[in-house]
């Protein structure tokens, strides 16, 4: 039997670590209500003053209401607050040293699309771009014990743009494809599906990663296009969510809504895949559908961030495009945060 894990990002703008579904109150600490929030404030100081007959009491009320008022206004992610996330290492194999990853494009990709998703995978061993960089940022993994330093490499690339499985596609199909790309101990074999192609609980988990059955186990894992399947939730932050807060969503570091998704959701996978390839390395909560790496710290992208806010990521000057890592050939790109063993915490790069 094949082993599959499930990335789940519904409400994927308001989750943190765990599926959390926050819809906020209109409370005195939302930006909306500060003026409502001192008007009220005023308005209960007068009403007790006028009840209050003793000049000294409804003075002391008085002052106790410019205390009250000069209190700093907490942020809404001061307010969100979650237990730190831990996940357990259950003794499994990890992939480390020289990881080959197969690429498998099913559906008519363009040159351009095709480019960046290479150029994101080139990144991983290249060292002279600035920081933050995808090479620093996948240097976590390493901290994971079991694990250890890992390189990526492309290996095969094999195009399937006539679709020939057809354009809607199950979870055993998808383990067919991948075999496309071999059976090498240690390598990945990534299934990349386009924007029409549709696979089976597409929206409810964006990307999966499994193995194959028997000893020589192979890992291999799914991602697809969501710019016209459920981009609220697989394109996050660069498509508005479907629901929870509705926050001004990101320029894509790529100009492409549904490839710069894609590459959130590759990070997301690829990190899985190599801290718990075989469902027994780093996760918490059941084997068949476990918090991992990265999935652990959903919605996670800058300082600061909490439900429906990306946090403080940085901003290309010329196209307004939000980026956190630079990458080949002059690329940036958006990368989630990632959970560090060593400090038990989601770690984004900026």
């Amino acid at each position: 039997m094949r082993s599959t894990v499930c990335i789940v990002r519904e409400k994927l703008s308001f989750e943190v670590g765990r599926t959390v579904y926050i819809t906020p109150p209109i409370s005195p600490f939302s930006n909306n209500s500060k003026a409502q929030s001192s008007f009220h404030l005023k308005a209960l100081a007068l009403s007790i003053m006028a009840v209050i007959n003793n000049c000294a009491t409804a003075s002391a009320v008085a002052l106790l209401f410019c205390f009250l008022a000069g209190i700093p206004e907490p942020s809404f992610g001061e307010l969100v607050k979650e237990p730190p996330v831990v996940l357990e290492y259950h003794k499994g194999t990890l992939l480390k040293g020289s990881i080959t990853v197969n690429l498998i494009w099913y559906g008519k990709f363009t040159a351009t699309q095709r480019s960046i998703i290479v150029d994101f995978f080139e990144s991983f061993k290249t060292v002279d771009v600035p920081t933050p960089s995808v090479e620093s940022w996948w240097k976590t993994t390493e901290k994971y014990k079991g694990g250890g330093p890992s390189t990526i490499v492309i290996g095969k690339q094999i195009l399937e743009e006539n679709c020939p499985l057809g354009k809607t596609l199950k979870d055993d199909q998808i383990e067919q494809l991948a075999s496309k790309g071999g059976n090498t101990v240690g390598s990945v074999n990534v299934v990349l599906t386009d924007k029409d192609v549709s696979v089976d609980g597409f929206c409810k988990r964006c990307g999966t990663h499994g193995s194959t059955a028997g000893e020589k186990q192979v890992a291999y894992a799914w991602v697809g296009n969501s710019e016209t399947q459920c981009p609220g939730q697989c394109a996050w932050p660069f498509h508005k969510p479907i629901q929870g807060p509705q926050t001004p969503r990101l320029v894509a570091p790529n100009g492409d809504v549904g490839i710069d998704g894609m590459i959130i959701n590759l990070a997301t996978v690829l990190t899985g895949t190599v801290t718990n390839p075989f469902k027994n390395g780093y996760f918490q909560g059941p084997a068949e559908a476990p918090m991992e790496a990265v999935s652990a710290c959903t919605g996670m992208f800058g300082k600061g961030s909490y439900p429906g806010y990306a946090g403080q990521v940085l901003v290309d000057k010329s196209t307004g495009a939000s980026y956190n890592a630079h990458g080949a050939n002059k690329r940036k790109f958006l990368l989630p945060a990632m959970w560090d063993p060593e400090t038990s915490a989601c770690a984004p790069l900026v």
